[in-house]
């Protein structure tokens, strides 16, 4: 089995020794994915728009390795508070909602940065290609 692992050149991946996306045959995965561009937090204070933001950096991790966001059979979905869980499920809507992976849903403590609403991790299967 061919196994690829792609980096982003984010700040953390040397730092913590992971890769962004790592392909491994028919199956490609993210590293937890945060509404960061250039090193630095963005949409603060909003978590419908962090969300987008960071599905857009899984996908576009995801297309590097061939997967598409019809290829996505499952989702993690990280928030800071139960009281984003509705918007953040809307913005993962607006994404997956014709595609319907498998989701879950999760309120933890903390994130990395305390600016981090939410964190999103995808996984797609790629069959043959």
């Amino acid at each position: 089995m061919t196994v690829t692992r792609l980096g982003s050149g984010g700040p953390w991946e040397a730092r913590y020794g992971y890769s962004r996306v790592v392909r491994a045959g028919d199956r490609a995965v993210t590293a937890g994915c945060t509404a960061t561009v250039d090193g630095r937090v963005v949409h603060v204070g909003d978590a419908a728009a962090q969300t987008a933001q960071a599905l857009r950096i899984g996908l576009a991790a995801l297309a590097e390795v061939g997967a598409g966001p019809g290829d996505v059979v499952r989702t993690r979905m990280y928030v800071t508070d139960r009281a984003y869980a509705d918007e953040v499920g809307r913005a993962h809507n607006a994404v997956f909602g014709a595609v319907r992976p498998a989701a879950t849903l999760v309120v933890v403590a903390a994130l990395l940065d305390p600016d981090h609403l939410v964190e999103v991790e995808l996984e797609a299967y790629l069959g043959d290609r």
